[in-house]
Parts: C-alpha cells; structure tokens; sequence
C-alpha cells in the first residue's frame, strides 16, 4: 500500500566539535539549532530530530563500500583508463587497504560526527519545554539511530569510543579512548530497550517513514542474533510479528519508489527524488556500468561509477526460476549501437526518473523478509530446522516462485538460510555482517581466499589487459575489523589500533 513519504525541510545541524558538513537545503543559520533558545517547541525538537534523519541519507549513499563490495557478493568494472582509485574503493575490493585507506577515515569521521548530532539533541531534550509525546518520541527514534551507528561501530572496528553526551572542549575529546566491544553492546541493549517503551507502533500519514517500535524490536533481535543470543533474538523477533507487517506478494515491487514505506518496510532511509532540495538518492548512477552511454541509466551520454558490480560467483547461486534475480540484478545490457556488453550491475535500484542524478530510491535497512530468516536462523540453533523454522523460511522462497525446502538437519538448514540471505538481501549492506556473524576469522579467510582466486582467474569485468597485483585479493584475519584511521591515533596517541595494522 502506498503510504506519504516523510518528508521535512531538512535543517543541518553542526553541534559539538565534530561538524559533519552536508548541506541538504541549507536555509537555517545552523548557529541558531544550538542556541539555548531551541529546542523548546514541539515544531523545533521535530525539525532536530528530522535534520538527524537526513545525515542518514549520506551515510547510507557509501555504505554499501564496506559492506558489499568488500564481500564476495560483488566485484568492480575495471576503469582502464583511471587508476585513481587504487588508494580508495579498489583497496576495499581488493583487500589491500590499511590504516591510511581515506574511506575509512571518511565512514569513521561521519558516523562519529552524526552521533555527536544525537547526543546533542537528546541532552536538549533534558530541558526541552515541548510536550512530553514529542520529546519520548524523538528519544526513542535518537536511541535507535545511536544503536544503530554502534552497532556498525563495533561489527566493523571492534573496541571503540562510547560517546554519548555532548563534547564541549578539546580537552574532554583527548581523554576518551576505545572501550570494549562488550560495553558497546550494553549500550546499543540499553538504548534498544529504552526505544521499545517510548516508541509508536505507528505514525499519521503524514509521518510514516520515521523510526517506530517495530524497527526498535527488529534491532534488538539482530544485536541479539549477532551475539548468538539466540533465545533473545525469537522474543524480539516474534514481538515484530503482531504489528501488522507482511510480505509483499510481488518482489519486484518491493524496490519500487511508488511504493516506498509498504507493508514489508520496517526501516528505510528516506529518500526524495524528482526535486532538486538535495534530499535524493543517486544509487545506481554508482553501480551501473562505466562508458554504459545512457543505455542502463536512461539519460543521452550517462555512465555509470562501475561499482559494485555482481560478481560471477554470485550469479551462479540463483536457482531456475527464482523471480528475485531480475530485479537485483542484470548480466549485461544492450549499447546504443546494438551489441551486448557482458557487465553486470545492481538492477534494484534502476527505477525511472525524470531529472538526471536525481533518484527516488530509498534504502532498505530491515525489511520483513530479513525479520523472517533472522527468525529461521535463531529458531534453528536453539531447536534445529522446526516446522515454525521452515514456515519463515518458505514464505519468502515461495515469494520468489521458489519450492519449499525440506528433509534438511540443522547444519543444512542453516546453509539454507545463509543462502536465502545472500539472494533475499542481495546488496542491501548485509553480506559483511552475515559472515562475521556466523564464520571464524579463519574461515572468512578460507572463503574470501578461494572467491579471490576465482575472480584473478576469471575476472567478473575485463581488465584490459592491466594484471592484478601479487597481493590483490588476499585476506588475512586481521583484516576482520578495519583498521583505526591512521589520522585518529595521531590525533590523540593514547588511540590504540588494531592488531595486524
């Protein structure tokens, strides 16, 4: 069901020492949204709150880099003709990156400026003289948004610094330091919990789109699932099942921006095309083709970055018939000339638009499909492969015009699902996790290794006749977690860093 896309003038907000810089309309003085006189109103918390929304939009436009791309899930079209990139995205893809790689400062420097964002507006709210509805809500939404970074905080680096008030000299800022990944997580369970009790099942019409309970609760069981509290994450979980969410009947109308906020979308990151107030998205125009001439993207002359590009390996998991492969993805595309050009791209969010780099795309971060196999999973491990394990399970194969599965024990059901993951979810930033979520550093090393070896061999993209280099696509352990950025821990050097760094 079509529901009204959330939408606000998006005010910036520049709070504590760290500014994070976007600019989405940039028509309020940002000096005005940390004066004493705001955040009084319940029109000025909701305006806070909602710049906060739109910092996700630019986290979320390079999030796939070190979820996605990173993976075995997809490769890059190789650009012959500029090797600027060496140091940046191909480090990424190729596993070469280290503690100067820029894009790790950039995703570190950001998800710590837009918690800076949150821990300023909700120590505002202590004080606030708006309606207290306003206020719990706008906590419970804020609790969400800092759990979320924390937890891609400490699945990506490890032990990392807890903030969570505001920082108002240099001073403070060189006394904090890396706490471990166990205080991270009872901050992300406290902040989770604290957002189930003040958050709405629902919005008005006008609102949809904004954090609510449901989102809170899928959270807690995938924080839960990832620390393999198994029994936990089937409370959260089945709590989700009561709010009125379901399965679209069509896949490919899950992606379509006509139908953005439907039935099976728990949290998305909201995006708004078809206006030029910078508040769209611009997904595909980074993951289609290079030299593609407007025959992927339909613009005379358009190209695409090249990224995140399916990988062989990838493709060839899809059964007979599965409906999903045609809408995430294409094997090539037909040139303006005629011939066919074997490159792959992400299909998904390919949707018609009517002003160049202007997409309407919003960005799925828990659809229900993701709810019901994390449910699958974490029933599977504390009872193996149950009938209630398979119903969650099959729902979405049958979805996909898929036959039920059946006749499996619990390790093969567990395959089953990881598989189901990595094509249901196919290139919405969970294929990182999902592995350093249920394998070893050693086996991630195994499977990436023997994936690196394909792709060396048979390259997704042609290189042109330009060879990999002898450490291209190898992974160590260490390379598990990220590496602190090299500016950080000459910043302040009682920063520690990562071991193999």
């Amino acid at each position: 069901m079509k529901k009204i896309l959330i939408y606000f003038q998006t005010l910036i907000l520049v709070f504590g020492l760290g500014s994070c810089g976007e600019d989405f309309l940039n028509e309020t003085d940002p000096t005005v949204l940390v004066s004493d006189s705001f955040y009084k109103t319940d029109q000025e918390v909701t305006q806070a709150v909602t710049g906060i929304y739109g910092l996700l939009r630019g986290y979320f436009n390079n999030h796939w880099q070190y979820t996605e791309f990173i993976t075995d899930n997809t490769s890059l079209h190789f650009n012959v003709g500029n090797r600027g990139q060496g140091p940046a995205l191909e480090a990424i893809e190729y596993w070469q990156y280290n503690a100067g790689t820029p894009n790790f400062a950039s995703l570190y420097n950001n998800t710590y400026s837009i918690l800076a964002n949150i821990n300023t507006t909700l120590d505002k709210l202590k004080t606030s003289t708006a309606s207290q509805d306003v206020k719990d809500r706008s906590e419970g939404e804020l609790k969400v948004m800092r759990a979320y970074f924390y937890f891609d905080l400490v699945r990506l680096f490890g032990d990392v610094i807890i903030v969570t008030e505001p920082i108002k000299t240099p001073a403070e800022a060189f006394q904090l330091q890396r706490s471990p990944s166990e205080a991270v997580y009872s901050l992300i369970l406290a902040d989770l919990s604290d957002a189930i009790n003040l958050l709405p099942v629902n919005y008005p019409a006008n609102e949809v789109g904004r954090i609510t309970k449901g989102a809170a609760l899928a959270m807690q069981g995938r924080v839960r699932l990832d620390r393999k509290e198994y029994a936990e994450a089937i409370t959260s979980l089945k709590q989700v099942l009561t709010l009125g969410y379901s399965l679209l009947p069509n896949y490919a109308d899950v992606f379509k921006p006509e139908n953005k906020n439907h039935k099976e979308s728990i949290w998305d990151v909201q995006y708004q095309g078809e206006n030029t107030f910078g508040v769209n998205s611009s997904f595909i125009y980074s993951f289609a083709p290079l030299a593609s001439q407007g025959a992927v993207i339909k613009f005379p002359g358009q190209d695409g970055g090249g990224w995140n590009i399916p990988s062989k390996e990838f493709i060839s998991l899809y059964e007979p018939g599965d409906a999903r492969k045609s809408v995430s993805l294409k094997e090539g595309y037909t040139s303006n000339s005629g011939v066919w050009v074997p490159v792959p791209f992400i299909n998904k969010y390919n949707n018609q638009h009517s002003i160049r780099g202007v997409t309407n795309d919003n960005w799925p971060i828990i659809r229900y499909s993701d709810l019901l196999l994390m449910l699958s999973e974490a029933i599977n491990e504390t009872s193996g492969p149950t009938s209630e394990a398979y119903e969650y399970l099959n729902s979405v194969r049958v979805r996909a015009t898929l036959s039920p599965l059946s006749g499996l024990d619990k390790n093969q059901f567990r395959m089953a699902v990881l598989k189901e993951r990595r094509i249901e979810l196919a290139f919405e930033n969970h294929r990182w996790f999902d592995l350093k979520r249920t394998l070893s550093p050693s086996e991630i090393k195994t499977l990436l290794n023997a994936y690196g070896k394909k792709e060396r061999e048979d390259p997704t993209t042609s290189r042109g006749g330009i060879p990999f280099s002898q450490e291209d696509y190898t992974f160590e352990e260490y390379q598990v977690l990220f590496p602190i950025p090299a500016d950080q821990i000459r910043i302040n050097p009682a920063t520690t860093q990562n071991p193999g760094y």
